[in-house]
């Protein structure tokens, strides 16, 4: 007896629920949250585009207002977000959600992956020289295995 089953199409996907999208307002890092809101549309997924604010920096051991600088960085991410959604609504519709993590961006990232029960991350590739010595944020997410991780250049 053949399974009727076996070489159906299945309707629905398997995909990713959750995508989490690593975002610093650079410009790899909206090319990466366009490609992720792409596939979170695609596969009726939740968005959760994560800003990761830096816990303590050069800045602050010199008194800089470092807290209010990366506030002020993730409202202007919230803000264009709106705004861009906005625009499209109605066209290219998908859920979105928005979170601040504090700490350094790869375990910042890892932790917001983990509360938010993460499917997979997308994150830009680093706009950093130093890097291509120390390991980007995206190259310490691909070597941990935990999800599968997008980089878009």
């Amino acid at each position: 007896m053949k399974d009727s089953h076996a070489h159906q199409f299945e309707l629905g996907t398997d995909g990713p629920k959750v995508i989490v999208v690593g975002m610093d307002g650079s410009d790899s890092s909206y090319r990466a949250a366009a490609y992720a809101a792409g596939l979170a549309r695609r596969q009726n997924a939740l968005l959760a585009a994560v800003y990761v604010q830096p816990v303590m920096s050069a800045g602050a051991a010199v008194g800089a207002p470092v807290a209010e600088t990366t506030d002020r960085i993730a409202e202007d991410l919230v803000a264009e977000i709106r705004t861009e959604t906005d625009r499209v609504k109605g066209i290219f519709d998908f859920r979105w959600e928005f979170h601040t993590f504090r700490g350094d961006p790869y375990n910042g990232l890892v932790k917001a992956a983990d509360q938010l029960k993460a499917d997979a991350v997308v994150v830009g590739a680093s706009e950093q020289a130093g890097h291509r010595i120390i390991g980007s944020v995206a190259v310490r997410l691909v070597k941990a295995g935990r999800w599968p991780v997008t980089v878009v250049p």
